[in-house]
């Protein structure tokens, strides 16, 4: 098999895959109701923003704090001051 019949075959069964990927993950039937579906009321778009930037930058934001303290005033003398003054 030739070089670029090799490439063909894997493009297409990668696309084939993808397609089939998608077509699994893809919502059947969605606009019936099952039994027990209950869906609340949905979310604004300050809601929205809040929950999936706002709280995930505030999160990483107070995690780095807390790591920069917590190497701060650790025994290990590398990571208490890392800067070292030049000699001339």
């Amino acid at each position: 098999m030739s070089s670029k019949n090799k490439n063909a075959v894997r493009a297409g069964a990668i696309s084939a895959g993808t397609l089939l990927m998608l077509l699994m993950s893809s919502p059947a039937f969605a606009l019936t109701r099952d039994d027990g579906d209950d869906p609340g009321p949905g979310l604004s778009v300050i809601n929205t923003l809040g929950l999936y930037v706002a709280a995930p930058i505030v999160l990483f934001l107070v995690i780095a704090g807390l790591t920069m303290v917590a190497a701060r005033h650790s025994d290990n003398p590398h990571t208490v001051d890392t800067h070292h003054p030049r000699t001339r």
